[in-house]
């Protein structure tokens, strides 16, 4: 099972956690609500979890562009 961080704006691969046992509340996935988790986080069938998050470039454009919050899609 691997664990795999996407940037939601911009597609990027942020990281991976190959061949990890962990608890979805070691990651922080239980404090999400049952839509959060449905938007964020999805599982293929050989059991990876792809989980939906926010880069680093993409948090600066956000946090310089307060106007960008109303795109899902940026590019840098």
């Amino acid at each position: 099972m691997a664990i795999h961080y996407h940037c939601r704006h911009c597609g990027t691969n942020i990281g991976s956690l190959d061949r990890l046992s962990v608890y979805s509340e070691s990651l922080g996935l239980h404090k999400l609500t049952e839509e959060e988790r449905q938007e964020m986080v999805s599982y293929s069938g050989d059991g990876d979890i792809h989980i939906q998050s926010i880069c680093e470039d993409c948090q600066e454009a956000l946090e310089r562009n307060p106007d960008f919050h109303q795109h899902d899609y940026l590019i840098h």
